[in-house]
């Protein structure tokens, strides 16, 4: 079987390549090379973003959003596009390079020979084709996608024009350090069991194919083994109790944010009513406060458990899609123990969820943190139920 950018390769038809050659007034020859180039540095920032669980959460709500007959139809389009499949590029890229594609596309254009201004066009060809592709791989769920974008990292090292901004592909990843921190992030969510084989399996191989050349013939086998071992050890971390509790949040849906943004979301969760309350025509106040509902601790500790990840990265894609929103956390506990080391923990842990979204993107002026203790319950601290409600972390909307 052919690799994905084999396939999309393959796809690209000489009616297209003219069509779009003829609108941009450029050479044929330079259009299909810059489609190729331009689905090569696709799918190698899908590679090198796959540690990342919501974000490829993301990709595969939105392929599915729109369904194979609408990708279909644009792979073949060209210049010719329908308003659905124009919709369905967009969004796809603006969710893979953001604020960096325009200038993507200006490199794409320039290293392929094209005229600066022809980037957007082979861009927006080159989505849907990619698109299209991975259409065939997201059935398999989040394993089978990381599994097919890993098995393209060899092909794709000399592919990619140099100097793009913003963008680190696994032939230009950094430290040891700095992947192994991104591996961290990449933990489940409300999918974890599955998304976390996929990311750290993406995370073990990019670290095998950026080693020194002194380690090369190591198998990586020993990758996929650690990956087996760690998606267990996520598995059993979690109690009855707490699938139980994520359980009654309702199904998973999708939900586009003004971005374009899609998030996977329970329809009962806070994210859900968090947005609601957002685009409601309610005033800012201090009484309304949001309560996660799926953000866990190491007990005693303020350290985040790998499960929280989806929803903070949820949280993050929210507030980066509400550029206004400003918000207040607070953290808070039962009444057991002593008060000052209650007030304490429930400080760091506050801090430490500010901190996780500033990793994810959002800029630290738009937060602050607080940890109030033992005070404001929400339940009786005299039942086990009632204290492990009162064990939470919250977050009240100061702007918008």
């Amino acid at each position: 079987m052919g690799s994905l950018l084999d396939s999309i390769k393959d796809s690209v038809s000489p009616d297209m390549v003219r069509s779009i050659a003829a609108t941009a007034g450029e050479s044929s020859e330079g259009v299909k090379k810059a489609i190729e180039t331009a689905a090569a540095t696709i799918l190698a920032s899908l590679a090198a973003k796959a540690h990342d669980s919501a974000f490829l959460n993301q990709i595969i709500s939105l392929i599915n959003s729109y369904g194979t007959q609408t990708l279909g139809a644009a792979a073949g389009a060209g210049s010719a596009a329908t308003a659905a499949a124009s919709e369905a590029s967009s969004n796809f890229l603006n969710l893979l390079f953001g604020a960096n594609k325009a200038a993507v596309e200006t490199n794409i254009s320039q290293a392929a020979g094209l005229s600066s201004v022809s980037g957007a066009a082979i861009m927006s060809a080159a989505a849907p084709l990619v698109m299209s592709t991975l259409a065939t791989k997201v059935n398999a769920g989040a394993t089978g996608l990381s599994t097919a974008l890993a098995g393209e990292l060899p092909s794709l090292r000399g592919l990619i024009p140099a100097g793009l901004p913003g963008i680190q592909f696994p032939s230009l990843a950094g430290t040891p350090t700095a992947r192994a921190a991104a591996s961290e992030k990449a933990a489940g969510g409300w999918l974890w069991p599955v998304l976390l084989l996929g990311a750290l399996l993406i995370g073990g191989l990019v670290w095998y194919f950026n080693r020194t050349t002194t380690d090369v013939t190591k198998p990586v086998e020993t990758a996929v083994a650690a990956t087996k071992d760690a998606a267990a050890n996520v598995t059993s971390s979690l109690s009855d109790a707490t699938k139980a509790a994520w359980a009654k949040l309702g199904d998973l849906f999708n939900r586009k944010l003004p971005d374009g943004t899609v998030i996977n979301i329970p329809r009962l969760g806070v994210e859900n009513k968090l947005i609601d309350w957002i685009e409601s025509s309610k005033p800012v106040d201090t009484t309304t406060w949001f309560d996660f509902d799926r953000l866990l601790f190491a007990t005693g500790s303020a350290t985040l458990e790998p499960a929280s990840q989806e929803q903070l990265s949820n949280v993050a894609a929210i507030l980066k899609a509400y550029p206004k929103v400003k918000i207040k956390l607070g953290g808070y506990t039962d009444n057991i123990g002593d008060a000052a080391a209650n007030l304490q923990l429930s400080d760091q842990r506050a801090q430490n969820v500010m901190a996780e979204l500033v990793k994810l993107g959002v800029d630290r002026s738009r937060l602050e943190a607080q940890g109030y203790g033992d005070e404001h319950p929400v339940a009786d601290n005299n039942t086990e139920e009632g204290r492990q409600l009162n064990r939470r972390i919250s977050l009240r909307v100061t702007a918008k």
